[in-house]
């Protein structure tokens, strides 16, 4: 989720950001609670919609799940390429019409990509659809402290634009599809990652729908 004052990042900073102090916390806030979602058994086919520059991607390849990314940027796929390891599949591809079979995928996760998506719920179905076990979504939370700093207003840097779920929509969303066990949770309750922020995180439960961070879980009922 980096935030950079009035300007979108290049594929090289965006990378950059999650390398800094501030983003790597964040950043590994971010998959942990994701992690906490999935079968991380070696081997397990996953999906990233929406990889951009393959950051997430990479980080579940080195866990040894069998990883493919998905993006619509012509861009940063080839970044991602550049910088991932030959056994990660990269494919050029809308979230509202995923190129893949159904059940194509043990699992699959789309990490800040749906918020720039129009027809998000038309995606979140896509995603249930291409999954033959469990899918994980991390979202921007309206009921946030970033969405007061950076959401407002049609949001700013590379928030511009964004959509900003609320626990409410996700459910209505979820619970029309044929889905069991899904869950709600959030990390990054303070997003500035100064040592307050860092001391506070750990003491307040993921249940609190409160973080910048959104994550909804869910798997197939049948």
């Amino acid at each position: 989720m980096p935030d950079t004052g009035n300007r979108w990042l290049t594929p090289a900073e965006y990378d950059a950001w999650y390398e800094a102090p501030r983003g790597r916390w964040i950043g590994e806030r971010e998959y942990r609670l994701v992690c906490r979602g999935l079968e991380m058994r070696a081997g397990t086919s996953l999906l990233d919609v929406g990889c951009g520059t393959g950051w997430f991607t990479r980080r579940f390849a080195r866990a040894g799940l069998a990883v493919t990314g998905l993006d619509l940027d012509r861009e940063a796929l080839a970044f991602a390429r550049e910088r991932s390891p030959d056994g990660i599949a990269f494919v050029q591809g809308d979230a509202r019409r995923l190129p893949f079979a159904d059940r194509s995928f043990d699992q699959t996760v789309a990490l800040a990509s749906l918020c720039f998506v129009d027809d998000w719920p038309g995606a979140i179905a896509e995603i249930a659809r291409v999954s033959r076990r469990r899918f994980v979504l991390g979202l921007l939370n309206r009921h946030s402290l970033l969405w007061r700093e950076k959401g407002r207003g049609g949001g700013q840097g590379a928030y511009r634009g964004a959509h900003w779920h609320t626990p409410g929509e996700l459910r209505r969303v979820l619970g029309a599809l044929p889905l069991a066990r899904w869950r709600l949770h959030s990390a990054v309750f303070v997003p500035s990652g100064s040592a307050f922020a860092r001391a506070i995180e750990p003491m307040l439960p993921s249940r609190l729908l409160l973080g910048a961070f959104l994550v909804a879980s869910a798997e197939h009922s049948g």
